[in-house]
């Protein structure tokens, strides 16, 4: 059995790779099948839920990590109404539909931020790697915050915040992959 490190670092890496690849398939598609990436999101909920409990089993219950696992969850939480509201938009594309969907879309940065806030404030990440995070934290609770107000004017804050996540994302697994396991203790 892997180690709760190396376990959490492939859930994060396989997280990363799953949502880019999903962004890959479903903005080409996007106008024509609004679905298009709903098969890949279950297997980046698992990832991202395996990723944040191996952070917690690695760094301890305590306040940060914790946090950073209930952004998670509510991320994925939140993208399930994503994922839901473009499978119906595949059937209908009704604006009251579409505006739901893009609410939804919007708020998740919220949930972002809060997972990278939890898990960057931690002493087991660099402090390049804490600034990266607080960063991406920064631009997506921002975008999450004022897109309401401002528009779709915004909307480069969120994407340049998403993009830093990931890259966060994947810096997480490689160093949870790197964390030694621990050493059995004698009796």
């Amino acid at each position: 059995m892997l180690p709760q490190a190396k376990l959490g670092g492939l859930a994060a890496l396989g997280f990363a790779t799953t949502i880019v690849v999903a962004n890959l398939i479903a903005i080409p598609a996007a106008p024509a099948f609004p679905g298009a990436s709903a098969a890949l999101t279950p297997l980046a909920w698992l990832c991202a839920t395996v990723f944040g409990a191996a952070a917690v089993a690695v760094l301890g219950p305590s306040l940060w990590p914790l946090v950073g696992f209930a952004g998670l969850l509510l991320q994925n939480a939140t993208f399930a109404g994503v994922i839901a509201l473009r499978l119906a938009l595949t059937e209908s594309t009704t604006p009251a539909l579409q505006a739901a969907h893009d609410a939804l879309f919007t708020l998740n940065g919220t949930f972002l931020a809060v997972a990278l806030l939890g898990l960057s404030l931690v002493s087991f990440v660099p402090r390049w790697q804490c600034t990266l995070g607080l960063t991406a934290a920064a631009l997506l609770f921002t975008s999450a915050t004022i897109t309401p107000l401002a528009g779709d004017g915004v909307a480069m804050l969120g994407l340049v915040g998403w993009l830093l996540w990931v890259a966060w994302l994947v810096a997480y697994g490689w160093r949870l992959l790197q964390t030694p396991a621990p050493q059995p203790t004698a009796a």
